[in-house]
């Protein structure tokens, strides 16, 4: 098993066979969302220029769920400026999310409109 950090997550870029996790132990004994060789750090902020646009479908709700487990709910996810599809395609995915309590662009400080702000709602305990 690959050994990933308490704070980090790996995305797998290819369809994973069905057994396997898609969030387990990467470097360092964490826990770490699972994306070919990469090491996503699950530290609030969620930067998509290394990814593919499709990708997002998959690895934002991962990332956020991962967050909200660990009691982050204030969630930065930079997209980049661009021509904006990205930023839409982010928007869209996490506006149909329940965890979502809302977003919003960036202020300048945090990456202006190359970054959308996103507030989770608390888990539930069981």
């Amino acid at each position: 098993m690959d050994e990933c950090g308490p704070d980090s997550i790996r995305f797998f870029r290819h369809r994973s066979p069905p057994s396997a996790p898609r969030i387990r132990r990467v470097a360092g004994g964490r826990l770490g969302l699972v994306s070919g060789t990469a090491e996503i750090p699950i530290d609030g902020v969620l930067d998509l220029h290394t990814f593919l646009p499709r990708e997002a479908k998959e690895l934002v709700p991962e990332y956020l769920a991962a967050c909200r487990q660990r009691g982050i709910l204030e969630v930065r996810i930079i997209h980049g400026k661009g021509i904006g599809a990205l930023r839409r395609q982010v928007h869209a995915i996490v506006s149909r999310l329940p965890e979502v309590d809302s977003f919003r662009l960036a202020d300048e400080s945090a990456g202006g409109w190359g970054a959308t702000l996103v507030t989770l709602r608390p888990a539930e305990r069981l």
